[in-house]
């Protein structure tokens, strides 16, 4: 009971390509950041940027939480974000002691440019595979994008805060 069962050969196989495909992924991602800077945004605020635009309103703690990082140093970064008209702190409807976070029309704008271009960068690679190898890999990125997030883990790795439905 609670065990999970021993990975067969062919599990093995598609944790191997896995594997390789992301690290594959990470070269494409890391050459998209070149050929699309991220501007006035470091790695970091941008993971902050990230988890606001999907958990509208927590509070630092939370946020803090999901990125694994000391709340001192997340509320630097927010203050950062803060200054370039990124991101906005608001009284909490809840507690007079906490305040939420929240993307501004600005960063909301901002993140979406940024996805774009890199979306861009990624489909010149992703256009050069036929339409069935395409469909297959829309299927089984959303296959994987499910089992991540029913096991507890989301994309970069950090526990969601609410469901996404």
């Amino acid at each position: 009971m609670g065990l999970s069962p021993k990975p067969d050969h062919w599990s093995r196989d598609v944790a191997r390509e896995g594997s390789e495909f992301v690290e594959l992924l990470e070269v494409l991602w890391e050459h998209g950041r070149e050929a699309v800077p991220t501007g006035p945004v470091s790695p970091s605020q941008l993971r902050v940027l990230y988890t606001l635009d999907r958990e509208e309103g927590i509070n630092l703690r939370m946020l803090a939480d999901a990125l694994g990082s000391a709340s001192p140093s997340v509320s630097r970064l927010c203050d950062r974000l803060q200054a370039t008209g990124f991101v906005e702190r608001a009284p909490s409807p809840v507690s007079r002691r906490e305040l939420e976070l929240r993307l501004t029309s600005l960063g909301k704008a901002y993140l979406v440019d940024l996805r774009m271009r890199r979306e861009e960068v990624l489909m010149a690679t992703i256009d050069s595979m036929p339409a069935k190898t395409r469909r297959s890999l829309l299927e089984g990125l959303r296959a994987f994008r499910n089992a991540a997030a029913s096991s507890g883990q989301d994309s970069d790795g950090a526990r969601p805060l609410r469901s996404t439905g």
